[in-house]
């Protein structure tokens, strides 16, 4: 009797969106959820006090708007994400570079949060969303190439990046 190598952990993990699909979303969205949430102190922080003084744009939302908007794009962003995940067999190199761009641009997702909210410093948290604007657009392009769901998930989120980099410029420029 022959035994076959055991696969590797990386081939594990590659194959688990399509041997447990219901599992891996739930844990994508979960995981995406939660780091998104973590950019909530610097908000709260921010929404404390300071934020609440500030001249507001035309078209600034409620604060409560943000919640809920926040919610349902970080689940966006999980489901496309887990699509992504789940062609990591199929094509590696695409997945790997597609993952390389989402790690990025959420990083400075949450960095826009530190800047604006927990530093308090405008100006800098408008170059940082013109940035974190340019790696959606990236992710949107690398997330498309290897599955066009995924891609076209993230438009929602690019477009309310889009109106946060305006409300981000009238608050610079009022204040």
């Amino acid at each position: 009797m022959s035994s076959a190598p055991a696969p590797s952990v990386v081939a594990r993990i590659r194959r688990l969106p399509r041997d447990r699909p219901l599992l891996t979303l739930g844990i994508a969205v979960l995981v995406v959820e939660l780091v998104g949430a973590s950019g909530a102190v610097f908000t709260a922080q921010g929404l404390a006090g300071w934020y609440g003084t500030l001249e507001r744009p035309a078209l600034a939302p409620p604060n409560w708007v943000f919640g809920p908007v926040w919610t349902t794009l970080f689940a966006l962003i999980g489901v496309a994400a887990w699509l992504v995940w789940r062609r990591a067999d199929e094509s590696p190199r695409k997945v790997r570079l597609a993952a390389i761009a989402f790690v990025a641009q959420f990083a400075l997702n949450l960095a826009w949060s530190a800047a604006f909210f927990g530093l308090q410093r405008i100006g800098v948290a408008l170059v940082v969303i013109v940035l974190l604007w340019l790696l959606i657009a990236a992710t949107i392009s690398t997330f498309a190439r290897v599955d066009r769901r995924a891609g076209a998930l993230l438009v929602p989120y690019l477009l309310w990046v889009s109106f946060a980099a305006y409300l981000n410029y009238g608050f610079w420029t009022l204040n």
